[in-house]
């Protein structure tokens, strides 16, 4: 009698890596608790803006030293989910057949607004080290170049990463139409931030490009389909 042994069929499952939607949300959560918790160690004040005088900046930093290192270790903190995030779903587009320049460039984003903002968040935490003998001069520098880093940097690597994910979104259903579209308006705000560093008023689009691009990602993350199957066709 022969007996014929049956190998057992196994199914190979591709890891979708972490979930998206939670690594924004990890990011945008430290960005939040980074500026509750300096503002409550600085009695109710919050960061002060580097577009202001000098004096004012050297008194804040000089003042609240222990605030401006804490704001440092969340502001870096937060970059690091989001790169995670800008690697998570580069590889998840790719996944759902996307073969065009578009997750590519959000790639190149996302990797680096993690980076100029982990920059920012070291920069910062410098600023708030007991360092005697510091000049108000060079002080307000260290300011501009957390806002540099941090601020128009960072939004602009925020808005590409929107961007590569909105476009082929919207293109390919995979994600409601709206959302994509959402998503390419604040992209748009994201880019136009970098006028900020010729004309401060602009500035104004920092927060919303921090914020609010952050809030989206959030949510692209959890709506992105995994496989193909899921894409409406």
């Amino acid at each position: 009698m022969t007996v014929t042994a049956s190998t057992p069929q196994t199914t190979t499952r591709r890891p979708d890596g972490p979930p998206a939607g939670l690594l924004a949300a990890v990011s945008l959560g430290l960005t939040v608790v980074g500026l509750v918790v300096s503002a409550l160690l600085a009695g109710g004040q919050v960061t002060v803006s580097p577009l202001g005088s000098t004096a004012e900046v050297a008194r804040y930093y000089l003042d609240h030293r222990t605030a401006a290192a804490v704001s440092g270790f969340f502001v870096f903190g937060s970059g690091v989910p989001l790169g995670i995030y800008a690697a998570t779903v580069y590889a998840r587009l790719l996944k759902l057949g996307v073969r065009v320049p578009g997750p590519g460039i959000g790639y190149f984003g996302g990797i680096g607004a993690s980076v100029l903002v982990g920059i920012a968040g070291l920069v910062g935490w410098v600023l708030g080290q007991p360092v005697a003998g510091q000049s108000p001069a060079l002080i307000h520098t260290l300011a501009y170049v957390t806002y540099a880093l941090g601020g128009v940097g960072f939004v602009g690597g925020v808005g590409l990463l929107i961007a590569g994910i909105a476009v082929p979104s919207m293109v390919l259903g995979l994600t409601p139409r709206w959302y994509a579209v959402t998503g390419l308006v604040l992209a748009a705000v994201c880019e136009v931030s970098v006028v900020s560093l010729l004309w401060s008023p602009f500035s104004v689009t920092l927060p919303i490009g921090r914020f609010l691009g952050l809030a989206w990602l959030i949510g692209a993350g959890f709506l992105l389909p995994r496989n193909r199957h899921q894409v409406a066709g």
